[in-house]
């Protein structure tokens, strides 16, 4: 029915035989070249509707006659799976000098569309509108809510098509944007001119185009987070109100110490300037994407006014930047293509995310955004969750990475068994095993960050990408500490089978026990999540109104018969609580009753029985024997 619509709306003045002599059903896109597209593109888009989620594209594309292929970009840097927004555009006309163009859409590739180009035609212009989702949460990055009443998150892979045959960074747009009256804007894009609420960009390649998001809102603030003597870092903050976007004194300091400290572990930067994007309202997707000279960090309203929130979510910013160096300076070959619509390959994921989350932790500790018992609670979170990680019986490490295409978005359902992006948290325990190796390796004189400053400590200032590939990796651990760093890397990544295969914790000095008392970080998700993590105990995750969101392959609720997506109603015959199912589990540690749950399946009822009697179990890192070397990871680096 949608296709009809659009159909009607757009081809309304062209006939469906003409349309079919235009093109046929599937064009091959022209062969891709590595020369300056000839003209330059330009966009201007209208947000002046953000606030309805409406936003509207102005394209002009140079041309000569013929036949001719528009790309949508659809594999965007860093969401790691095909995921361009294209099913929330809208509207698409095409004219050459002033007459409508008919196209058609490729039937193997619904990124491509072809037309013919008329003699005479030298332009092309297009308009069309993107939809910007409006239910918060979407299934990926672009197909996100972000926009409000109040402000706007855009990203420009959204609003605008590129010629096939090209590479991206051949290819230069200016950009234009129209805001709201009394908006103000953030963004890395540079600005050439300003008129009322129209701003004109400097032309930028394609590849920069995409790589620079802009956020814009009626509540804004902007504060200088630069280093001394260093290249300039801004943090730019929208919110929903006033209050949600300003810093104390203190917070300032941590994020100024974010920077420093990132500088500090690298020893230069790769961005001629830096600005974080950070979006802060309840109406929103939350994430965070990464690019080059900016990240786009979506968090809640209250992360800089509730501290819970701040705790759980304060290291998204810490990961996006350390991106600037780890993702888009040096970037795995494999992730690397000439244009947005060539498959990118994830296999290296593991270094991508897994290295860039394992220094996010540690730079969210080193600059005071965490306490290092708050850094160890993070840990013990990890640790405890991928140490019940029942998947990794049938899914290695390294499938989580290649199969991230397919797992990136899916549901959080079956979540321990399906093993969806593993190689972020069991990716930080693979490079804590890594650091904690060649500081025992070279007695404490060497460590991963001498790896930082070998890997991406050159060219400073430059933002031209780098590639590399697993050979690079190992020899570049070599070059810091001597070691068979291939078997060691391989025997984790490719192991299957239950125990958890990296063991940085316990040569760090600590390690992993389980009590009844939820350590601090946990016991804030609960309370933000509105839900217990009953995982290491009676085996799932249930949210305060019942609603199971996973389920432990073959625990203990697995074997009563539990499975995600019901709901439970009552526990040992009263009304189900969190609180009461708590209680239930430690009644049962001192009895040889199961627990009794009540279960709601759709629309039928019945009650299963939980033998478990083992009490509440939450995870925690105590003291062990050796050396603190985790406590030297994250202190604060003074040069």
């Amino acid at each position: 029915m949608r296709l009809s619509l659009i159909a009607t709306a757009v081809f309304a003045a062209c006939s469906w035989s003409a349309m079919v002599a235009a093109q046929s059903d599937s064009t091959p896109p022209p062969t891709l070249v590595d020369q300056p597209y000839p003209g330059m593109l330009t966009v201007n888009v209208d947000l002046t509707d953000a606030g309805k989620r409406i936003f509207r594209s102005h394209e002009t594309i140079p041309v000569k006659p013929g036949a001719f292929t528009l790309f949508y970009p659809q594999w965007i840097p860093g969401e790691h799976a095909p995921s361009g927004p294209v099913e929330n555009v809208s509207g698409l006309i095409i004219r050459a000098n002033g007459k409508q163009l008919p196209w058609r859409r490729d039937l193997r590739d619904m990124y491509a569309i072809h037309l013919d180009v008329p003699q005479g035609t030298s332009q092309l212009d297009l308009e069309f509108e993107f939809l910007s989702p409006g239910d918060g949460e979407g299934s990926n990055f672009g197909a996100s809510a972000s926009s409000t009443p109040d402000l706007v998150d855009m990203e420009f892979n959204q609003v605008a098509f590129y010629p096939a045959g090209y590479y991206t960074r051949q290819i230069q747009i200016q950009p234009t944007v129209q805001l709201p009256q009394g908006w103000k804007f953030g963004s890395a894009l540079e600005v050439d001119s300003q008129s009322g609420n129209t701003t004109h960009f400097k032309p930028v390649s394609f590849n920069n185009f995409v790589d620079s998001p802009l956020i814009a809102g009626a509540n804004f603030n902007r504060v200088d987070l630069t280093p001394d003597g260093g290249a300039p870092v801004h943090l730019n903050v929208v919110g929903d109100a006033a209050k949600d976007v300003q810093l104390n004194a203190k917070q300032l300091e941590q994020q100024r110490k974010v920077v420093t400290q990132t500088n500090l572990l690298f020893g230069a930067h790769h961005y001629g300037h830096y600005d974080f994007l950070l979006t802060l309202s309840d109406h929103t997707g939350h994430f965070g994407l990464e690019h080059h000279q900016s990240s786009d960090d979506r968090l809640p309203a209250d992360f800089f006014t509730d501290d819970d929130m701040h705790l759980v979510t304060a290291s998204l910013m810490p990961h996006e930047f350390v991106h600037s160096w780890n993702g888009k300076f040096r970037r795995p070959a494999d992730l690397w293509t000439p244009n947005f619509n060539v498959p990118m390959q994830d296999d290296l994921l593991w270094v991508y995310e897994g290295l860039t989350d394992y220094w996010c932790g540690i730079l969210t500790a080193r600059a005071g955004l965490w306490t290092p018992d708050q850094y160890r609670d993070s840990i013990a979170n990890i640790a405890a969750e991928m140490t019940y990680r029942t998947g990794r019986a049938w899914r290695s490490l390294q499938d989580t990475a290649d199969a991230s295409p397919l797992t990136y978005y899916g549901s959080e359902g079956w979540s321990n068994w399906v093993r969806g992006v593993d190689f972020y948290p069991e990716g930080q325990l693979l490079w804590l095993d890594v650091d904690t190796k060649i500081r025992e390796l070279s007695g404490g004189k060497r460590s991963l960050d001498d790896f930082a400053h070998a890997f991406y400590g050159m060219d400073n200032g430059s933002y031209v990408t780098k590639t590399y590939t697993f050979d690079d990796v190992v020899n570049t651990l070599n070059q810091v500490q001597a070691f068979d760093w291939a078997k060691f890397l391989r025997d984790r990544l490719d192991y299957t089978g239950d125990q958890l295969p990296e063991h940085g914790i316990e040569r760090g000095g600590w390690k992993l026990v389980f009590d009844d008392k939820p350590n601090p970080e946990e016991k804030a998700w609960e309370g933000i999540r509105h839900s217990a993590n009953f995982a290491y105990s009676i085996g799932l995750i249930v949210n305060q109104s019942g609603h199971i969101n996973d389920v432990q392959w073959n625990g203990p609720a697995f074997a009563a018969g539990l499975v995600p997506g019901l709901s439970i109603v009552a526990v040992n015959g009263r009304d189900f609580s969190t609180d009461a199912l708590k209680d239930a589990i430690v009644a049962a540690k001192t009895s040889q009753a199961p627990i009794e749950l009540l279960i709601k399946n759709v629309d039928q009822y019945n009650t299963v029985k939980v033998d478990y009697h083992g009490g509440l179990r939450y995870p925690h890192l105590i003291r062990a024997d050796g050396k603190d070397l985790i406590g030297a990871i994250v202190a604060p680096r003074s040069k």
